[in-house]
């Protein structure tokens, strides 16, 4: 009697263990993120010249080099965003002499275009304020290093060029939520631009 406990046992192992898995996906998931609430201060210095608004919960560092040398103008600076590991790097030159404006037009068309290689596509919106502030602005995507670059400039004393990094691996999807939150600051700093 012993042998048939056994080999029912046996069997209803078998059995069961042949039964199919039933598998459940998780759900996609991403790194949650505490948005700081949107407040503006003004960026007002007497090395540049020009204001705009920035994000309160940002930094601005000043450029003291650029590849090991003092950088061409006083007014390079950063706007960090240290909470949302973005920083926002702005380049002045004044027009003149070898800084042409189409030079200097070309260059950030050129460095835009950079992120060809990564990109989906980049989609250029032209800027045009009636206090004298004009330029470009470049939305890159997909996924290049850079997502978000612009040039302001009145296009006969000033230019002013911003490229937006993210300390982090790009990752266009899971990037998405804080790259529109900063695009939106970004934009502030463009919307409130004024030559002094």
């Amino acid at each position: 009697m012993g042998g048939k406990w056994f080999l029912f046992f046996w069997g209803m192992i078998v059995f069961v263990g042949c039964e199919e898995a039933t598998y459940t996906p998780k759900p996609r998931g991403f790194p949650r993120v505490v948005y700081p609430e949107k407040a503006y201060r003004s960026f007002d210095t007497n090395y540049c010249r020009f204001t705009f608004q920035y994000p309160v919960y940002a930094e601005v560092v000043r450029d003291t080099m650029f590849f090991g040398e003092k950088p061409p103008s006083d007014c390079w600076f950063n706007i960090v965003i240290p909470s949302l590991n973005a920083t926002v790097h702005c380049s002045y030159y004044a027009i003149g002499g070898k800084n042409t404006y189409d030079k200097l037009r070309g260059d950030a068309y050129a460095l835009a275009g950079k992120h060809n290689s990564k990109a989906d596509y980049i989609d250029e919106l032209p800027v045009r304020k009636p206090n004298g502030v004009s330029g470009m602005v470049f939305d890159i995507q997909g996924p290049a290093a850079s997502p978000f670059q612009f040039y302001l400039t009145d296009s006969t004393n000033h230019f002013l060029r911003g490229a937006l990094y993210f300390n982090s691996q790009v990752r266009p999807d899971s990037l998405a939520p804080v790259f529109d939150f900063v695009k939106k600051d970004v934009m502030e700093m463009i919307n409130t631009f004024e030559w002094r």
